[in-house]
């Protein structure tokens, strides 16, 4: 199934990370960026063909390479984006801080500090929000702030679940 957003995103040359956006200039998604990618490095790996190739085959050039460096800085800056996050529903499903640890190749106190300083940014861009007036302040209020605080707290081996 092709949408206009969908078939913008498909003809549009990326050449650094932040043409990476839609047709209303919003992020794109993870697995969009994924297949745009995957189709540069399949004209890459073409070059390896030898020339006398039966097959028609469409071969890579510098854009291909540059577009791969671009998307893959972009998807690399959303992954970043969404670590604490994803961090914060670990804990929040029952996982440990050195489970999460483990699977970030980190120690606990490097996963806590990842969360911590989302929180505080979260934290002061909603005191922010709500101080310019906004009606619907992005961020964390001090009741959200406070329980992402809290799960930091939880002892490495400690799960929610424990303390529920």
């Amino acid at each position: 199934m092709s949408t206009p957003a969908h078939e913008h995103w498909t003809d549009l040359t990326v050449r650094r990370p932040n043409d990476v956006r839609t047709i209303t200039g919003r992020p794109v998604s993870l697995s969009w960026q994924v297949e745009k990618r995957a189709a540069h490095i399949d004209r890459l790996m073409n070059r390896t063909l030898p020339a006398d190739f039966p097959d028609p085959v469409e071969r890579g050039d510098a854009g291909d390479v540059l577009a791969v460096l671009a998307l893959s800085e972009s998807m690399r800056r959303d992954l970043t984006a969404r670590r604490a996050g994803d961090i914060r529903e670990a804990l929040l499903l029952g996982a440990t801080w050195t489970e999460i640890a483990a699977a970030i190749d980190s120690t606990p106190d490097e996963a806590r500090a990842i969360l911590r300083d989302w929180t505080e940014r979260q934290h002061w861009l909603h005191q922010r929000e709500v101080e310019r007036g906004e009606g619907r302040p992005l961020g964390s209020d001090a009741d959200r702030h406070a329980a992402v605080l809290a799960l930091i707290e939880l002892a490495d081996d400690e799960s929610m679940a424990a303390g529920a």
